[in-house]
């Protein structure tokens, strides 16, 4: 039945690509690809042998692509394809899913460093709750007033590496704000195999893991042991020195145009946790205007 399924779901995808494929060609100008445009076209756009020729694949193979006919096509194929028909980012993913091949971010796209405003409105509405910005790496892009209530410990301040991963692994468990570590940390390395295959060789990666790896033989163990899983809702328990333990729940929330990114929201598990969540915030000193910490200077997660 799940074969049955699938075919059927190929077959109704191949009509929905050939419509996709005339109609981002039609929109395509030979000046827009430095072209002459030629006498009598009789189409708006290019013609089928030039995107063939532009993206370097067979007329007849590119013909069959639009016609909907049952053809493989590979990703690098995908891909320039999409280059010369000035696909943006949501039409290429488009392409790959009606092509039924596997669609991951570009590689080549740099991991964003920061958040815009709209984005940091999200997180600070979202006080008292703790909420923060992570990008695949667990790097730490923006945080609410309640997320640094939450996390915030002296000796963890003076890392210097605004990367969660780094601070959980790193600071002694005495003063390390989440519970559990053994049970927390597993899940949260799987999480970055996970990403990490999207980005196998890339410089700022393979440093990235060398380095934890040289300064956490923990984390040197759960890497080598290969576990991949995708982000998810959890329970985990949080210490505070002025009010004790919080059972919070945390939710990953994706977000559009920020691909790898994801707002991670906690919330109170229980009862005792939301007082103690309240009093947490009653403790907070009044931040002056101008006062927001800056996470991507190097002067400490929470400076």
């Amino acid at each position: 039945m799940g074969d049955v399924t699938t075919m059927g779901t190929t077959q109704r995808r191949r009509p929905e690509l050939a419509t996709f494929l005339r109609g981002r060609r039609a929109r395509v100008t030979p000046a827009d690809v430095g072209m002459p445009p030629g006498l009598r076209r009789r189409t708006p756009g290019l013609r089928r042998e030039e995107v063939a020729q532009l993206s370097g694949v067979g007329v007849t193979w590119y013909t069959w692509l639009e016609q909907g006919r049952p053809i493989n096509a590979s990703s690098q194929v995908l891909d320039a394809v999409a280059r010369t028909l000035r696909l943006d980012q949501p039409e290429r993913e488009h392409l790959y899913h009606l092509a039924d091949v596997p669609y991951s971010p570009d590689r080549e796209s740099p991991s964003p460093e920061a958040v815009g405003p709209e984005i940091q409105g999200i997180i600070d509405a979202l006080d008292p709750h703790p909420a923060v910005v992570y990008n695949a790496r667990y790097d730490i892009l923006a945080t609410n007033p309640a997320y640094r209530d939450l996390f915030f410990v002296p000796q963890i301040a003076t890392l210097g590496v605004p990367n969660v991963l780094w601070t959980l692994f790193i600071v002694p468990d005495p003063v390390c704000p989440l519970v559990f570590r053994d049970e927390e940390l597993p899940v949260m390395v799987a999480t970055l195999r996970s990403s990490y295959g999207r980005h196998v060789g890339e410089p700022a990666w393979e440093e990235f893991i060398r380095g934890l790896s040289a300064a956490s033989a923990h984390f040197a163990e759960l890497w080598e042991s290969g576990v991949v899983s995708e982000p998810g809702p959890r329970v985990k328990t949080f210490r505070h020195a002025a009010v004790g333990e919080l059972r919070m729940t945390s939710v990953s929330l994706s977000i559009n145009g920020m691909p790898e990114c994801r707002i991670v929201t906690y919330t109170p598990d229980d009862e005792v946790s939301r007082l103690r969540a309240a009093e947490l915030r009653e403790l907070r000193p009044p931040e002056t205007e101008g006062s927001r910490p800056l996470m991507r200077t190097g002067s400490g997660l929470w400076s």
